[in-house]
């Protein structure tokens, strides 16, 4: 039996399908920690409850600049994920994808970038 903290992610660009070792691969290989993952997770629920959050505030009709404020705070704190996520697809994914040769993946990574950007 395998505990979920020890399932190693292969995430590659392409269609993903699973083996019997529990990992999840497709074309080329990178790999995602999963206490990254988890920890990455962890700050979107958090994001996602300040919005609902905010939602309420709306729905009450709180004053508009503490909602612009809290909405502030979501904002942020989706910026801070992309920014870890970025800096994990470079240091992992990216150096792999480099030492492999698969310039598609890292000119895939570019764009995305300057969207997040």
């Amino acid at each position: 039996m395998t505990n979920k903290s020890d399932t190693k992610i292969q995430h590659e660009h392409g269609e993903h399908t699973e083996n019997t070792e529990n990992t999840v691969s497709v074309s080329h290989g990178h790999y995602h920690s999963p206490d990254e993952k988890k920890k990455q997770l962890n700050r979107l629920s958090k994001a996602a409850g300040h919005l609902q959050h905010v939602r309420r505030m709306i729905e009450n009709d709180e004053d508009c600049a503490d909602v612009l404020i809290q909405l502030s705070a979501v904002n942020s704190a989706l910026r801070s994920l992309g920014k870890e996520i970025i800096n994990e697809h470079m240091t992992h994914c990216i150096i792999h994808a480099i030492e492999e040769g698969d310039m598609k993946a890292v000119e895939e990574f570019q764009k995305a970038v300057k969207k997040f950007v």
